[in-house]
Order: C-alpha cells, then sequence, then structure tokens
C-alpha cells in the first residue's frame, strides 16, 4: 500500500475536487438534519460546578419541590375585588403553583373555610403593611411548578398575559426567560444578515474580483453549518454560546480562505499551471492557516479550565467551529477555487486600496513616542481593567434598557419597591421551629415577607388536616419550603449582605440540611467562582499562545513581542469600561479576554513574520518595518475590520446585556489590536532588532532545504 504523506494528500485534494465537493455536500445535508435537536439552555445555573453551595441546594429543590419560576405581576386602575378574581384565575392555570396577591395569602394554599379572605387579615399576617395595592394598583408575585425554562411555564406565562391584559407589566425569572428566548432567535436572524451584507462589502472593497466574497461567505457558511450539526454531540448549548458562535467563526476564520486564494493567484502569476499552483499554494498556505488556527483554538479552549461550566460550553464550540474552518478551507476551498476559476477571473476589478506605503512612512515617523505612550499607559491600564465593577448572576443575562422587561420592571419597583424572591429550604417536622425561623426572617428590615405553612397556619389548626394539593407547595415528607421576599435588586454588595444574613438565620436554626436558592445566592457562587477562574484561564490564554508562537518561530524572545501589542490592547480594552463607570459583566469579562488574544494574535504573527523577511534583504530596520507595515496593512485591515463589525453588530442588535457587551468589547477589543500591531509592534521589532537578526542568522546557518515549489512541479 503507498504511504499517505503529505504530498499525496495535496494530490488528492487538487485531483479529487468533484468527490470532495460531493462528501461536503453529504456532511451538510447531515449537520442540517442534526440542529434542530441541539438544545439551547438557557439557565446560567446549570453550569455551576457540583461543589457550590447553590448547585447543591438546586438538587434538593428540584427533587423535593422542582425549581420554581418566579414572575412578578402589576395590574394597573384595578379594585382589590377585580384584582382577586385575576389572582384566582392564574393561580388555576395549569403550571403554576402559587399565586401571592392583595386579596389575602392564605388563599394561596389554604381552604376558605379556615381564614377568611381580607386583606386586613394578609395584612396582619405579613406584618408590613399593604404591599401589594397601592392607588388602585395590585401586584402579584407567582410561583410556578417548573423552572423558568419549562415549556409547561412559558406556556402559562402566555395564558397570564392574556388574563391579566395588555396595561399590566410583567417582570421575573420566567417572564425575562421568555422573552430572553424570543428575542435571541429573532436578534440571531438580523445579526447574520448584517454580518453577511457588511462584511461581503469589506471583502469586494479589498480582493479584487466580485467573486471571491461569494466563494469565502459561502465556505464559511458550510463551515458554520457543520459546527452547529456537529453542536450535537453536547446535546445541548448555552444560548450564550448559541447566540455568538456562528458569527464569531466567521470572523476569525475568513482569513484562512483569503490566504489560500491569494497564494494560489500568485502562483498562477508566476506561471504555473492550475493544479500545480494549487498544490504549491496549499503546501505554502498549510503552515500559515494551522498556526493562525492553532493560536485561535488555544486562546478559545482554555476557556474550558473554568469551574463555571459556560466556559467549557464556550471554548469547545469555539474551537470546534475553527477546526470545521480549517477543515472546510483545506479540503473543500481548493476544490472550488479550480471549479470556479474562470468566473473569478471573468468578474475581476481594479483594487480600490491603495498601497499603504504612506501610511507606513507616517505610523514609523512617530514610532519612538507610540513606545514611550504605551509603557507609560500599560500600568494604568492593567490596574484600572481589575478595578471594575462587575455584575455576575442572572441579572447580567438580562434584557437591557429600552426593553419591555426592563422597562416594566422599573415600573413595579417605583410603585411597589423592590422584590426580590429567594426560597429557604430546611427539614420537615419541626412546625414550631419553623414558626419561629419565619417570623424571624419576618422581622429583618430588608425583607418584605416570609411565608410558610407553619408560620402563616393559624395555630392549632393541624398541616395534616389540609389537602394535599395545598400543602405540597410548601413541604414533602423530608422537606418544608420558605417563601422570603427581599426589598434589593438581585445583585449588589447589598443584596449579598442581604442573603447572608438570611442564609445564617436558617443555619442558626438548622445548622444541617438546610438550604437557601434563588438568584442572589447563585450570583454569589457565581462571583465566587468566576474570580478564581479569570486569574487561571488569563494565564493558561497567554502562556497556550505563547507557545504555540515559539514553535512556530523557533524562539523564545518572539513571542514575547508578538503578545505584548494584544495584552495591552486587552488592558485598555477592559480599562475603559472603569473610567466610564460602567459595570462590566464578569462572565464576558473573561471570556472576551481569551477571544481577543485568540483571534486577534495572528495580526501580530503576520507582522512580524513579514518583518523578519523583510529584513533578510534590507540593510537597516527602518527599512524593514516600512516594508512590513506595507505588505502587512490589507490582511490585517480586512481581517480586523470583518471582526470589528462583527462584534459591533452583535452590540447593536442584541437586547441581552452580556451578549451586547460580548459584542461591543469584541469590536472595540479589535480595532484597539489593529491599532496597536499596525503601530507598536513594528516599532518594538525595530527596537529590538538585533534579537530579530540573531535569529535570521541562525536560520541561514541552518542546511538550506531543497525547494519545496520545484519539487511538486517536478512531481506533477
Amino acid at each position: 500500500m503507498k504511504k499517505l504523506t503529505f504530498d499525496t494528500i495535496i494530490h488528492i485534494i487538487v485531483t479529487k475536487g468533484r468527490t470532495i465537493e460531493k462528501l461536503f455536500v453529504i456532511v451538510v445535508l447531515l449537520s442540517i438534519m442534526c440542529i434542530p435537536f441541539v438544545g439551547i439552555n438557557y439557565d446560567l445555573s446549570t453550569y455551576l460546578p457540583e461543589f457550590a453551595p447553590t448547585k447543591q441546594a438546586l438538587d434538593i429543590m428540584e427533587e423535593e419541590f422542582g425549581y420554581p419560576g418566579l414572575a412578578r405581576i402589576m395590574l394597573k386602575n384595578v379594585s382589590i375585588h377585580d384584582a382577586k378574581d385575576i389572582r384566582q384565575k392564574i393561580s388555576e392555570l395549569d403550571g403554576v403553583s402559587i399565586v401571592i396577591g392583595p386579596d389575602s395569602v392564605t388563599d394561596a394554599y389554604m381552604a376558605d373555610s379556615f381564614v377568611q379572605n381580607s386583606l386586613n387579615d394578609f395584612n396582619s399576617l405579613i406584618g408590613k403593611g399593604n404591599t401589594f395595592y397601592k392607588d388602585k394598583n395590585a401586584v402579584m408575585e407567582v410561583v410556578f411548578d417548573e423552572g423558568s425554562y419549562d415549556p409547561k411555564t412559558r406556556h402559562a406565562v402566555d395564558q397570564i398575559y392574556d388574563i391579566a391584559g395588555d396595561d399590566a407589566c410583567f417582570t421575573g425569572s420566567a417572564i425575562a426567560n421568555k422573552e430572553r428566548q424570543q428575542s435571541v432567535m429573532k436578534e440571531l436572524s438580523v445579526s447574520v444578515l448584517l454580518t453577511l451584507v457588511v462584511t461581503s462589502i469589506i471583502l469586494a472593497l479589498t480582493t479584487e474580483s466580485w467573486f471571491e466574497p461569494v466563494l469565502f461567505i459561502f465556505v464559511m457558511g458550510i463551515a458554520i453549518v457543520i459546527n452547529m450539526g456537529t453542536n450535537i454531540i453536547f446535546g445541548e448549548i448555552s444560548f450564550f454560546t448559541f447566540s455568538i458562535s456562528a458569527i464569531l467563526q466567521l470572523a476569525v476564520s475568513m482569513d484562512y480562505s483569503i490566504f489560500i486564494l491569494h497564494t494560489f493567484k500568485s502562483y498562477r502569476d508566476k506561471g504555473y499551471d492550475m493544479e500545480t499552483a494549487m498544490k504549491l499554494a496549499i503546501k505554502e498556505a498549510c503552515t500559515s492557516v494551522l498556526s493562525s488556527g492553532a493560536t485561535t483554538i488555544v486562546g478559545f479552549i482554555v476557556m474550558a479550565f473554568m469551574n463555571f461550566e459556560i466556559g467549557s460550553d464556550m471554548g469547545f464550540v469555539l474551537s470546534k467551529g475553527v477546526i470545521c474552518s480549517l477543515f472546510t478551507v483545506i479540503f473543500l476551498m481548493p476544490a472550488l477555487i479550480l471549479h470556479f476559476n474562470n468566473i473569478i477571473e471573468k468578474y475581476q476589478h481594479r483594487p480600490f486600496v491603495p498601497p499603504f506605503n504612506k501610511f507606513a512612512k507616517s505610523v514609523f515617523k512617530v514610532h519612538v513616542p507610540i513606545i514611550i505612550l504605551c509603557a507609560f499607559i500599560a500600568l494604568p491600564c492593567f490596574v484600572a481593567q481589575g478595578m471594575n465593577k462587575f455584575k455576575f448572576g442572572d441579572e447580567a443575562m438580562g434584557a437591557g434598557p429600552g426593553t419591555k422587561v426592563y422597562d416594566d420592571a422599573r415600573e413595579i419597583d417605583a410603585v411597589f419597591g423592590k422584590s426580590n424572591i429567594i426560597l429557604a429550604i430546611v427539614p420537615n417536622g419541626f412546625e414550631v421551629k419553623e414558626r419561629e425561623l419565619t417570623d424571624d426572617i419576618s422581622d429583618l428590615g430588608f425583607v418584605n415577607y416570609a411565608l410558610s405553612l407553619s408560620g402563616t397556619l393559624p395555630k392549632g389548626i393541624p398541616q395534616d388536616f389540609l389537602p394535599k394539593n395545598i400543602t405540597e407547595n410548601f413541604k414533602t415528607d423530608d422537606y418544608s419550603r420558605i417563601i422570603i421576599s427581599m426589598k434589593n435588586t438581585e445583585e449588589s454588595d447589598y443584596s449579598f449582605t442581604c442573603s447572608s444574613t438570611i442564609t445564617k438565620t436558617v443555619e442558626r436554626y438548622y445548622p444541617e440540611d438546610s438550604y437557601v436558592i434563588g438568584l442572589t445566592p447563585t450570583a454569589v457562587d457565581i462571583k465566587n467562582i468566576l474570580t478564581d477562574d479569570y486569574n487561571k484561564v488569563s494565564l493558561l490564554s497567554i502562556i497556550g499562545v505563547a507557545i504555540v508562537v515559539m514553535f512556530t518561530f523557533k524562539t523564545i524572545s518572539v513571542p514575547i513581542l508578538i503578545i505584548i501589542p494584544i495584552e495591552l490592547a486587552t488592558f485598555l480594552n477592559m480599562a475603559i469600561p472603569y473610567i466610564q463607570g460602567e459595570n462590566v459583566m464578569y462572565i464576558g469579562y473573561i471570556i472576551v479576554g481569551c477571544i481577543q488574544l485568540g483571534a486577534t494574535v495572528d495580526y501580530s504573527i503576520l507582522m512580524t513574520n513579514n518583518y523578519i523577511l523583510m529584513r533578510k534583504d534590507c540593510t537597516n530596520s527602518k527599512e524593514a518595518a516600512l516594508k512590513a507595515i506595507s505588505k502587512s496593512s490589507l490582511s490585517i485591515l480586512t481581517s480586523g475590520s470583518i471582526l470589528m463589525v462583527v462584534g459591533y453588530i452583535i452590540y447593536i442588535t442584541s437586547s441581552i446585556r452580556i451578549i451586547s457587551q460580548v459584542g461591543h468589547f469584541v469590536g472595540r477589543g479589535t480595532l484597539l489590536s489593529m491599532t496597536l500591531v499596525l503601530v507598536l509592534l513594528p516599532a518594538l521589532l525595530s527596537l529590538f532588532d538585533k534579537i530579530i537578526l540573531k535569529r535570521i542568522n541562525k536560520q541561514n546557518s541552518q542546511k538550506v532545504k531543497p525547494n519545496s515549489a520545484a519539487k511538486i512541479s517536478k512531481t506533477a
């Protein structure tokens, strides 16, 4: 059997193009069939590690009661009687567990024969005055049977919309999740369409044929479909990953196709026939394309080392996306280029972008001030980017200003104040202790109310006397549930302190087998986990990329020069929110650092490689730097512009704060990376020219290998 060498693989790619095209058609069809079976997870808490207290509490909650979705509804211009009728209709819906409203909290779980439905009774029970009815506005809090992400809950929410009417205001995790699911699908379609349009325009301006952009986008589209279909191996991916992975894959992988085609055209210009030119192009391009892909994969895959498992979700999907792109470009792109070469040549146009010689001279004139300025701002930017005000939990994933959910929440809070629901799970069978705990929690100044079966049931009435369908909302054979409403937001230092106070109060009564769960406790766990994750992931990403670059350039010093502009751009990117006083979503903070390093370090590699090539023939560092800038600028600006635009499209189109902010950071970070690679890196290479010369001399001293082009030409 003939040995399968690299040259043999290249020969197969070039000569078996039609067969390869047919195989890709099959793979794409299978991928399209798989896409509908890939689940989308909207619940951040499921990505918590097993050791997190919230994760342990979730397991108990789901086993005993299920993990309920929550909603808060405000009815406008209604009487107490009308509010009671509406509350009663909502409480009878399939999927609704408890409805707490202004007529009587006891109706939620008590027979009318024991407790009268009166507003005064309710006020005396909660001891806080009328917190559910003000100025003809009524507010209700709904606890669902299933989680916010369950189809049963979503259906119940639809029915609640119909019952409450168009004038009502809605907020809460179940409402936010439903709106989030609808907006993700709609906004992804808009962002993909805009990305395709803008990317096509950029490629049309920076290439030399009207058909080239069509070919590039078609190949990337195939790679994206394959990646989306093969996500079935994970079962489900997070909505966060789903929202940004496809267009990020397009943006970071477009270079691979461009490099293959341009290398092929350069060999055609030298007089080689099509097959030989393609073989030479694949052989020359593979090293650069695979090296570029490796740095991007390393930048993404380190996210899998996060304890918060959404990092694994993002890291694996994005890394697999780059692998799919590499596979598609190396095997399918050559076949398509040969297939459509006549069309590419037929629709050629003059270059729209002028040479960058004047730009290079302008940049290099200020190389000394640039180095001084960057050295001056490096430390302040590093310090500032770590001093941001961070958001960690579900609130960071919510809808942003201008959306109905956001505006409704503000309107409800303005009338009735904030209500942050958390749940305490305690061992069952200790009615007196449970009543005392409920009273103690109710007396806390930051608590609106605390409701439990023992705490609210009149003395002398045994719990077992009540119907099971009433008591099961508050107790099982092993555990009892206490519903607690706090007067604060889901996430702030004050909220974290209040949540901790409630946890300590519960543990004082029940030192063992007690749990506190809710959006605030979840945010506390995420905060503790992500803070540790950041340092680990940042270090691993830098080390990983440095190792790949070190093997590419076969030296230790060059990777340091290559990474400096990208890391400085990352520090500056993340320092800007601190200067502007913005809140930063911590998940995005970690992920963007990895994306910016993995996706834009290629610009540094290209500039450095061109400098080294030019330095071999140039008499001094200045001449080499000018030529390197001129040669690299178009490629960097093309690739960088696409990624930058993609980032800003995500920022503009997404109403979900975390997705929008990640897009903003990616767009701005890419702009900063491009700028520093073009203006700072040539200055650094020139400054450390002796190190570059040492490497060049070492290469020249090695034995010269046979000419690859001649070898392939002879074989062909």
